[in-house]
This record gives C-alpha cells, sequence and structure tokens, in this order.
C-alpha cells in the first residue's frame, strides 16, 4: 500500500479521490490526511444508537474481514479493534445511515472514528468522547495511513450484523413455537395422528421432519391425550392444528438457509479495492450487500410465516364454537385475538422486499443500491410516518404537470388514459332500446339555456382582445 501511495499509476482510495472524484489524483504527503477526512465526512448517521450488543458484532465482524489479509490495513488497525473488544469500549453507532451499498460508510464511519480518537464510545457504563473512551481502556488513538479508512467504512458489517441478531432472535422464536404448537394442540384436545413419522418422511423436507418429530416428544405421554384417543367424533382439525410442522418447519428451513449466506459473508473480504495473492490492486464490488438483504428479507418472511399460524390458534382458541369446549376467551383480560390480529398485521408489512426502493446515488455512479440496512432492520425505524389523518401524503394537485394527481390519497391516471363516463340518460336510453321501447325523450337542463342559444357577450366567447388560455 505504500508503494501503491507513492506510486505514479492510480490506484483507487490509495492515491485518488473517492466516489466521482476518483481520477482525482492525491499527492503522497496527502494521503494520511485523506483518509482522515474520509471517516470523519461520513460521520452523518441519524437516529438511535445500535444496540451495544449489536456493535459489538459488528467490531467482530469487521475483524474476521479484515484477516483475511486482502484489506491492505497494518497490524495496528487490528490490534486496536481487537483492543476494544476486549476492553468493552463500545462505539456510539446511529442505527440510520447505511444503504447497503458501498459499504455500510456512515455506520462504519462512527466505528472507525472512535479509532482515530474523534466520535464517542461507551465504556464502563459511561458514554465518554473517542479519545477519552480509549484513554479510559488504556488504549491509544491510531494515524490511518494509505487505503486504511477505506477498508474500514467498506464492508457489510453493519447489515451482517443485524441480521445476524435478527436470525439469532428468529430461531429462538421458531424453537419456542415449537413448545406452544405442542401446548395448543394439548389445550383444544388435537389430534396428534398428524405427527406420524411416516407422512413427514414422505414428503422430505428436513424442518418439518425435526418439528414433527419435536412435536411428538412434548406431547408424549399427554395425559389430556389420552383421554380423548377413543370416542372423539371430530375427523381432522383445523389447518392452524394439523399443519403446524408443515409451517413451522418450512420457516426453519428458511432460517437455514439465510444462516448459510449470512456464515458466508460473516468470513469474506468486503472491502475495496482488494489486494490480490500477486500483489495488484484491483477494484471490485464486494461492498454490495445484496446476498446479506435477500438473507434478512427471508428471516423476515419466515418469522411473518410462523406469526401467522399462531395468530390462527389464538382465534381457534378464544372462539366457543371451535375451541372444543374451552371456555369462550380464557385469557382473564379479553382482548388477546385482537392484539395478536393487530402484530400479524405489522408482521406481514415489514418483510416487504426492501430491495424494489433502491435508487441512485453519488451522480448515478452507484446506480444500485440493496438498501440491506432497513432489510436488516425489518424496516421498522426506516417507515414513513403518515399523516395525523392516517392518509398518505400526496403532491400538490395544483401542479398540473403531475399526472399522479392525487384524489383523496389515491393517484389518478391521466386523462386520456382514465374510462369515458356515460351520461344517465344516455344509459336509460340505451336500455330501453334493448328493451324493444321507445327512447325517453332527455330532460331538459334546469337552470342554463343549451349552449346553442346562449348569447354571446363579454366573457363568453373568444375575444381577439386576449389570448386564449392554453390547456393543462
Amino acid at each position: 500500500m505504500a508503494e501503491a501511495a507513492a506510486g505514479t499509476a492510480p490506484v483507487y482510495g490509495v492515491n485518488t479521490g473517492f466516489g466521482k472524484l476518483a481520477s482525482l489524483k492525491i499527492a503522497p504527503a496527502d494521503t494520511a490526511q485523506l483518509q482522515r477526512n474520509l471517516i470523519l465526512s461520513h460521520c452523518c448517521g441519524v437516529g438511535e444508537p445500535m444496540p451495544p450488543s449489536t456493535a459489538r458484532l459488528m467490531i467482530a465482524l469487521k475483524l474476521l474481514s479484515l484477516g483475511r489479509g486482502a484489506s491492505g490495513v497494518r497490524w495496528e488497525i487490528v490490534a486496536l479493534l481487537e483492543g476494544m473488544l476486549a476492553a468493552g469500549v463500545t462505539p456510539v453507532i446511529p442505527a440510520q445511515g447505511s444503504v447497503g451499498a458501498s459499504g455500510d460508510l456512515a455506520p462504519l464511519a462512527h466505528m472507525a472514528a472512535v479509532m482515530i480518537g474523534e466520535g464517542e464510545a461507551e465504556v464502563g457504563g459511561r458514554r465518554l468522547p473517542g479519545a477519552a473512551a480509549l484513554a479510559e481502556a488504556g488504549l491509544a488513538p491510531v494515524a490511518l495511513g494509505p487505503k486504511e479508512g477505506l477498508a474500514l467504512i467498506n464492508g457489510t458489517q453493519f447489515s451482517t450484523a443485524y441480521a445476524l441478531a435478527g436470525l439469532f432472535e428468529g430461531w429462538r422464536a421458531a424453537q419456542a413455537a415449537l413448545v406452544i404448537s405442542a401446548l395448543s394442540t394439548d389445550a383444544i384436545m388435537g389430534s396428534t395422528a398428524p405427527l406420524r413419522p411416516e407422512i413427514h418422511a414422505l414428503r422430505g423436507h428436513a424442518g418439518q421432519i425435526e418439528a414433527a418429530a419435536t412435536m411428538r416428544a412434548l406431547l408424549e405421554g399427554s395425559a389430556i391425550r389420552e383421554s380423548h384417543r377413543e370416542g372423539d367424533q371430530r375427523v381432522q382439525d383445523p389447518y392452524c392444528i394439523r399443519c403446524q410442522p408443515q409451517v413451522t418447519g418450512a420457516a426453519m428451513d428458511v432460517l437455514r438457509m439465510a444462516a448459510g449466506t449470512l456464515a458466508t459473508e460473516a468470513n469474506a473480504a468486503t472491502d475495496n479495492p482488494l489486494v490480490l495473492s500477486d500483489g495488484r490492486i484491483v477494484s471490485g464490488g464486494n461492498f454490495h450487500a445484496e446476498p446479506v438483504g435477500f438473507a434478512a428479507d427471508m428471516i423476515a418472511l419466515a418469522l411473518s410465516e410462523i406469526g401467522a399460524i399462531a395468530q390462527r390458534r389464538v382465534a381457534l382458541m378464544v372462539d366457543p364454537t371451535l375451541s372444543f369446549d374451552l371456555p369462550p376467551f380464557p385469557h382473564p383480560r379479553a382482548g388477546a385475538e385482537f392484539r395478536a390480529d393487530d402484530r400479524r398485521s405489522d408482521d406481514g408489512r415489514a418483510h416487504e422486499r426492501e430491495q424494489a426502493h433502491g435508487r441512485p446515488h453519488r451522480h448515478r455512479q452507484h446506480a444500485h443500491l440493496r438498501q440491506s440496512g432497513r432489510s436488516c432492520q425489518h424496516g421498522g425505524p426506516w417507515r414513513a410516518q403518515a399523516r395525523p389523518d392516517g392518509r398518505e401524503p400526496r403532491g400538490d394537485p395544483r401542479d398540473r404537470g403531475d399526472l399522479r394527481r392525487a384524489r383523496g390519497g389515491v393517484p389518478r391516471a391521466p386523462r386520456h388514459l382514465r374510462p369515458a363516463r356515460r351520461r344517465a340518460g344516455a344509459v336509460a336510453r340505451r336500455g330501453a332500446a334493448d328493451r324493444g321501447r321507445p327512447h325517453p325523450r332527455p330532460r331538459p337542463r334546469r337552470g342554463r339555456p343549451p349552449r346553442a342559444h346562449r348569447r354571446a357577450g363579454p366573457g363568453r366567447g373568444p375575444s381577439l382582445s386576449r389570448p386564449l388560455r392554453s390547456s393543462p
């Protein structure tokens, strides 16, 4: 890296500017200042701080990435990150600011700022300026060398940390769902016949087989189950009871697929440019977080389905016509079904695919952005607030050039694409003709004479003294 910084050949981010300024050559004496300015200029995140556990996970992932040896940083950078983790120095990192491509620039810049003595960090339960936090832990700031600032803020560690945190919580939710499924089956005195191993082996999905086996083990020896093996007139249980292994098991399979993607990403070199094994420094695109965003969407979708079938179980158990003699609304605090349905609605919106909302940045140099940060945070803090009246914001209806003019919050089609309207009289005459009766005479319009009978006067017809108003 030192040779590249002192050389004449342009190497992106080493002796050149960034983004659209990549063609601007930087003098060797200014490369250290360039890296420092890069960090400080990207410390522009907003919102609540990341959870400390997720921020520490992000630092660990950055260590793994630098450990691949392709980022071109000195050992001092790695040692400082290790020291911060060991001493409990956790940078204060705003949760909003990443667009999921070019690296998670803003969040990682707040991490790197502490390393150079700027920003803020928590240590020993106190929030201190970056330099003071390092001093409290017996650490010292570093001066960044060529490309080291770029290596620290390029990468997908912010998105990956959030996705992994969601995966860990999601897997615990899936395991808890299996226990609750078994309890629900016993509560409505459901059948265990749909849990027989051969049924699930004939389909072959690993998650379904595992979910059925777990529920069988939980229900083994249940006195409630034995009490209605004989004389039960019901033929089949509802889907939300009978299909629990199929739904929760499928969600477990999806979570495992997402885990495979995130395990690969956690151990990847994702900054740019990279130092290859032959010593060449080559620009690529490993910073793009598309795989992480897809994995996060998969996690959200799987958890949404686990919540969906759970909501139907709640509805089943509070309905006296379906719950097999359970008391109506068995919970002492009424409203459980409404709360479950509300949460189900929120979960369904949370798994909407965020990659459809990526837009170009930086004069279209960054032409495709993944918005993985939004996906990995399940869309929560990123959702735009509705107007106070609950309707979606709309554009100015006075803007005649806007074909998306709104009526009642719903965009309208251009005039030439709207279906033609028929007057009530025309419809009546056509209906009368279809029935073989003579057409009724149209009623004269009240208040104003027909257009042909109006007298021309001032302001009523075209005038040569003023121009015609142009059509919108």
